[in-house]
């Protein structure tokens, strides 16, 4: 294994330091709890939005703290959820008058954590509620899950609330957006190569150089097959259709089209990756109103991709095309 680590024990911790560091005016790093939040919250008109998951799937959702998104985020380490204290004590330092959110990609160790969290909150006359976030057409359960797992949907989920929150919304409105967006937002992706954990320093699972994991999760969980490397049209044209044959969308349908890599995949090959999605879509008389591409839920260095799609109303669009300031520029 060659990368940038000290103690794998430490790899997360030196990396909240140094985005804090990056970001002076804006993030606060709270080692004692390994979390990152604003610099300037809790503020008394807003709802404060939280979200955490294991570590390894940067930029979510660390770099996803600022202003028009997230008030704090609360991670575990690589792949692990993070402790209940720990989003319990993120939450005392990030409540306001108007409530919490917390936002929790669909998993058994982070719901638990997320739950036992809001229950020694709201013993403590806190005003908190959960959100959980589903968008993967993958597979229905899993070991990892109870239900569908959260992927590279959250982005768009935690634009939206942030966006309501920033307005002023009350806790119930910005929740019911928060559900809005999750409820149109559909997600697969598929793995070309497994990823290296720092603290195993050898790939997490094992596939060969012929073989590709479609569904894959972004812990590297089965997904839906694996099959052999095909071109990269066919590959494109079966998660797309997987995705849009599970809401389903339909002609005339208007969507968000998100292409995001899955932390080993050069944006070079995330563009063909979106221009085969794009005429997959054209085809089908389906609207792409907003494209994004990039990386936005990584797993380390898998090399492979993910397709997320969000149908559209006034309201959704709205609530993405409002002002966002956080350390990636990716909104």
């Amino acid at each position: 294994m060659k990368k940038f680590v000290n103690d794998p024990q430490d790899y997360v911790p030196q990396m909240l330091e140094g985005l804090a560091l990056a970001n002076p005016d804006t993030l606060k790093y709270v080692p004692e709890h390994n979390l990152i939040m604003r610099a300037d919250t809790p503020q008394e008109n807003k709802v404060s939005i939280v979200q955490g998951s294991g570590s390894g799937h940067e930029p979510a959702h660390v770099m996803s703290v600022g202003r028009g998104m997230l008030d704090a985020a609360c991670p575990g380490d690589v792949f692990a959820a993070p402790p209940a204290d720990s989003v319990y004590e993120t939450v005392k330092l990030v409540a306001s008058p108007k409530g919490v959110l917390l936002l929790v990609n669909n998993y058994t160790g982070d719901r638990m954590a997320f739950e036992m969290a809001e229950e020694l909150s709201e013993a403590d006359g806190l005003n908190v509620r959960t959100l959980f976030i589903d968008d993967d057409v993958a597979v229905q359960d899993s070991t990892f899950t109870v239900g569908r797992r959260g992927v590279a949907g959250n982005f768009f989920v935690m634009k939206a609330v942030g966006a309501a929150a920033e307005r002023g919304a009350d806790l119930d409105e910005v929740q019911r957006i928060g559900e809005k967006v999750n409820s149109v937002a559909r997600s697969m992706g598929m793995a070309l190569t497994a990823c290296t954990p720092p603290a195993k320093g050898s790939p997490l699972f094992d596939l060969p150089d012929d073989a590709i994991e479609m569904g894959v999760g972004i812990h590297g969980e089965p997904g839906r097959k694996r099959e052999k490397l095909q071109s990269a049209d066919t590959m494109v044209s079966e998660l797309v259709s997987a995705v849009v044959d599970d809401l389903p969308y339909s002609s005339g349908d208007h969507v968000a089209l998100m292409v995001n890599g899955l932390g080993g995949t050069p944006i070079g090959e995330l563009y063909l990756v979106y221009g085969r999605a794009h005429k997959q879509l054209d085809e089908r008389g389906i609207e792409i109103d907003r494209s994004y591409v990039g990386e936005y839920c990584t797993s380390l260095d898998m090399a492979g991709a993910s397709i997320t799609l969000v149908r559209l109303d006034d309201e959704i669009s709205e609530l993405l095309d409002a002002p966002a300031e956080i350390p990636i520029h990716v909104f």
